[in-house]
């Protein structure tokens, strides 16, 4: 009977453990370098589902996904998906209106051969000493795709 308690007791610490960890979670980060549209998506919806949990929200684009970013993205970026009919850009954007900082990583402007206009309202370059203290913050979750 006691082993039976423990074992018991055992599973309910461990089923609650990964709760009191996303309570802990107040920051979540999203690093996104991928430029399939699909990748690109899901993450949006899971930094929204992250954000809609309690946790602020922070997404650096690098690489091909900071194309996402640009006014004139290309139609990967702005293509709706399935099921819901959304596309990657449009929910980054009404991830940005519910609070998150969007930017680019510090190299993608010159290494695209533009500048901070090419981007849409509420995008900035990132400043590495920012994200790196952003990345240490205490109760952060680092996303990557």
């Amino acid at each position: 009977m006691r082993n039976i308690l423990t074992a018991a007791t055992f599973g309910l610490a461990t089923l609650a453990a990964p709760s009191a960890q996303a309570e802990e979670a107040k920051q979540m980060v999203t690093i996104l370098t991928s430029e399939e549209p699909q990748t690109q998506l899901m993450s949006m919806v899971l930094t929204m589902q992250s954000m809609q949990a309690g946790a602020g929200a922070y997404v650096l684009l690098c690489g091909p996904a900071g194309d996402l970013a640009l006014k004139e993205a290309p139609a990967a970026a702005t293509a709706p998906q399935k099921p819901k009919g959304m596309s990657p850009q449009v929910l980054m954007q009404k991830i940005m209106e519910q609070g998150a900082t969007v930017e680019v990583c510090a190299i993608y402007l010159p290494n695209k051969g533009v500048d901070q206009s090419a981007l849409l309202d509420g995008i900035g370059a990132a400043k590495p000493p920012a994200v790196a203290k952003r990345l240490l913050g205490d109760g952060t979750r680092i996303m990557s795709f």
